[in-house]
């Protein structure tokens, strides 16, 4: 095996890097860039290149403000860029690339990063999938979608409605075209998140117009007790940032909003943000539109037990403490990580196991020791799903892991991998996890 393996993409050929026994390719653009006219559009198809490209390095982050959860996860320092940003990474077995093991397709994970539809990016080392990809033996994919602003104004244009959304259609469409050029299964994608990604990815399951290329989701700590973002709450939002921006007498917002710079959206932004914002509400200003592109037109919960999500299969779960993260210690987190969370999580894993589907159900437990007031907080499982302790280094939510957490990632993680394989996060030398309703105790599998 080549220490740079080349691949053909359907838009051009990249050249990747291999990391012990993964081959890793990153900063691979899915879409052109969102830039001029084409900010607040959907993706449109990248016209792709003719020269071989470099995909050792991730590429740019879209345009976003600080994280409010940099207190527990630990801050980034910013490398975001509006041009090339809809780009993605994919991690995969490096023998899956030589001649004599072309024909050993593998499960494909598709993972999109959480941040309140407002930050985060694929490429960030807290995600390399490497590790994970080693361990299951699987092909994992991460990637940017349009965040805040960028990728939920709601604008009276046609077709500028979830943009955020459609990125992320786009992106699995993408893996469902190339997967075989990286040795992965176009026929074996499982989708999943954590907090919006989870949202995210629960969505494309229960679309139409997606729902036909995911065999199984992952849903991590997914916000489903927030209230649906309705479509004159978002208009009324839009209308708010576009005055905050002094363009609210244009003829047209949207062309208006394109010719400013992305710092001032930004600023703007963060200042609808904090006009909004209530004790104890996680809610962005801006988040997906259901019944809008890419969404159900019910609250995904009910979506569930409508039977929108078919024959397809689920791992769905929270941490125990999930809003220390938003609220503090005190009287009221656990309140509300009952109502955001974990109830509504609960309902639709009785959901679904009443439509002959249960679903796999965890809970993780593992506390930081150096901050115990936070429990296991909102994101503290995903160093351990990732295993990237050292990129986490600077996180409050893991502190200063011990040889039992690096067991427990190994575990964590190759359950989520078995599932992605199998469909079960059982096998040899996993611990036994039954699905949800079919055993004799809660149903809830619990890590840590």
């Amino acid at each position: 095996m080549e220490d740079r393996p080349v691949v053909t993409t359907d838009r051009g050929r990249v050249r990747g890097v291999v990391e012990g026994a993964v081959a890793a390719f990153r900063g691979i653009p899915y879409a052109a860039s969102p830039v001029g006219k084409l900010r607040f559009a959907p993706p449109r198809p990248h016209e792709g290149w003719s020269e071989t490209r470099d995909a050792a390095r991730s590429g740019p982050s879209v345009p976003q403000n600080a994280s409010r959860l940099e207190a527990v996860m630990g801050k980034r320092v910013p490398n975001w860029a509006e041009a090339d940003s809809l780009n993605l990474n994919v991690w995969t077995p490096a023998r899956l690339l030589s001649e004599s093991e072309r024909d050993g397709r593998r499960p494909v994970l598709l993972w999109f990063h959480g941040g309140g539809f407002t930050s985060g990016s694929g490429g960030w080392d807290w995600y390399d999938g490497g590790r994970l990809a080693a361990l299951g033996d699987i092909v994992v994919v991460t990637a940017n979608y349009r965040l805040g602003p960028l990728g939920y104004l709601h604008l009276p244009e046609p077709g500028t409605d979830n943009v955020g959304v459609r990125d992320q259609a786009a992106v699995l469409r993408w893996v469902h075209a190339n997967a075989e050029a990286f040795g992965g299964d176009p026929g074996a994608i499982t989708v999943g998140g954590q907090s919006a990604g989870a949202y995210a990815s629960l969505a494309l399951a229960l679309v139409p117009e997606t729902r036909p290329l995911i065999r199984r989701v992952i849903a991590q700590s997914g916000p489903w007790g927030m209230e649906p973002q309705d479509p004159d709450k978002a208009r009324d939002h839009t209308a708010a940032l576009v005055r905050l921006l002094g363009v609210d007498s244009a003829p047209n917002p949207g062309d208006a909003l394109r010719e400013l710079p992305v710092e001032r959206l930004l600023a703007a932004y963060a200042q609808l943000s904090a006009d909004l914002a209530v004790s104890g509400h996680i809610d962005p200003p801006l988040f997906p539109v259901l019944g809008g592109a890419g969404m159900p037109s019910s609250p995904l919960p009910q979506a569930v037990a409508n039977g929108d999500l078919g024959e397809t299969g689920l791992l769905i779960g929270t941490v125990k403490d999930e809003m220390t993260a938003f609220v503090g210690a005190g009287p009221h987190a656990q309140p509300l990580t009952d109502t955001v969370m974990r109830t509504p999580t609960l309902e639709i894993a009785a959901a679904r196991a009443e439509q002959g589907a249960p679903p796999y159900v965890y809970e993780f437990d593992r506390e930081s020791p150096d901050n115990s007031g936070l429990g296991a907080t909102h994101c503290s499982e995903l160093p351990f799903l990732f295993g990237t302790f050292d990129a986490f280094a600077a996180s409050p939510m893991l502190g200063h892991p011990t040889p039992s957490d690096r067991t427990l990632s190994t575990a964590f993680a190759s359950a989520f991998a078995a599932f992605v394989a199998t469909g079960s996060p059982t096998g040899e030398g996993l611990a036994p996890w039954e699905a949800y309703g079919t055993g004799e105790g809660d149903g809830v599998k619990r890590f840590g």
